[in-house]
């Protein structure tokens, strides 16, 4: 697959579930807000911050059945645990993780 194909919708697990379907459906429709959350807090170099929103995504995701989504943010969030903020190297290594999440959270679908 080229870098310009668009890539696969992630769907919850939970798809066929009628009494998830409502909830499912609010927590793809708060992803953005929680992507533009993420950026301002990485932008504004609040990397405390974007560890609290990645360990909420964590466990958000995993409940409404987006387990992908939630292993990236886990990653995300154990890489800014461990990471060294004052080096650059480390710092692209977060960043791909963020963008890596962010791809993943605008491919989710209801």
């Amino acid at each position: 697959m080229s870098q310009n194909s668009p890539q696969p919708r992630l769907v919850s697990d939970f798809a066929g579930d009628p009494d998830m379907q409502e909830l499912v459906g609010l927590f793809v429709s708060e992803l953005p807000d929680r992507v533009a959350k993420l950026n301002a807090t990485w932008n504004q170099s609040q990397l405390g911050e974007v560890q609290r929103l990645a360990h909420q995504l964590k466990g958000a995701s995993a409940g409404y059945g987006f387990p992908t989504i939630g292993d990236a943010a886990g990653k995300l969030e154990d890489a800014l645990r461990a990471s060294d903020a004052a080096n650059q190297s480390s710092l692209n290594s977060l960043k791909r993780d963020l963008d890596n999440l962010i791809d993943l959270c605008s491919r989710a679908a209801a």
